[in-house]
């Protein structure tokens, strides 16, 4: 068998310092047990550690093997005793890669879609929503923090407060595409879901997938009674999030003009 050359533990040509260097846009597949309730994701993963300037690289596929090993023992044990969370299931994957992989910082990024059903708001009909989620795990034992990132994509309904006082009543409606962002400890518990109820609450009116004569007259007749600027949600939505969870707070509201030929954006952090 030929010798093996490893390149990776060479010194570069140019000692700089890399901060995250890693894999992304792995998909594979994630069993999570939150609270009593089997969730199954089919995520995309991205995961990157630091590099220090004396090495070339690193050794991706131990990157890969701490996210296929992870998995792997998910699928064959009891979900319950594993991942409570899909930040526990980051830690875990950030453990292994501990003992595979010197690295001082890692980051380790999941994004996928959560699927809530809803009530319909008169037919009382379920609907079965789905919303963007990311969920980041932030390790750096250089500033000796365990942090995580929780992200959720909402999207809701405008209807413009200005056109409705100047046309008798009559005004534009477009969605809006809401996100909400929370930097925090690792320890601290925030659910998704309520995280989406905060931003799907600050809209004129919420969306459905499923929608019956009787519903879309109420969803109308909602976002004509609670008019709002973009700037108006993105102020509820930090507003509302400041009260209920404790980290960084990051609102980015987007409305997808239906008279104009561009969006407009409404953007604050806390």
């Amino acid at each position: 068998m030929s010798e093996i050359f490893e390149t990776q533990e060479e010194v570069p040509e140019i000692r700089e310092k890399l901060h995250r260097v890693g894999i992304t846009n792995l998909r594979t597949v994630a069993k999570i047990n939150w609270k009593g309730k089997l969730y199954t994701f089919i995520p995309t993963f991205e995961i990157t550690i630091d590099v220090p300037e004396e090495k070339k690289g690193i050794h991706m596929s131990r990157l890969v093997e701490s996210i296929t090993e992870t998995m792997s023992e998910a699928v064959e044990e009891e979900v319950s005793r594993v991942h409570s969370s899909l930040e526990e299931l980051e830690l875990a994957i950030i453990k292994r890669l501990e003992k595979k992989h010197p690295h001082k910082r890692a980051e380790i990024w999941i994004k996928t879609h959560l699927i809530i059903g809803k009530e319909t708001p008169v037919s009382k009909r379920t609907s079965l929503e789905t919303y963007d989620v990311e969920v980041g795990v932030i390790k750096d034992e250089i500033k000796g923090k365990l942090e995580k990132v929780l992200r959720v994509t909402v999207i809701g309904n405008t209807a413009c407060p200005h056109a409705m006082a100047n046309n008798q009543g009559k005004t534009h409606i477009q969605r809006a595409i809401a996100t909400l962002e929370i930097k925090t400890n690792f320890d601290e518990e925030i659910p998704l879901e309520d995280m989406i109820e905060v931003v799907e609450s600050s809209f004129s009116s919420p969306t459905y997938t499923l929608l019956k004569t009787v519903d879309e007259n109420a969803v109308v007749q909602r976002m004509y009674q609670n008019p709002k600027f973009v700037e108006d949600v993105a102020r509820e939505i930090i507003f509302k999030a400041k009260q209920r969870f404790k980290g960084r707070i990051h609102v980015k509201v987007i409305s997808l003009e239906s008279i104009h030929k561009h969006d407009v954006i409404a953007e604050t952090w806390y």
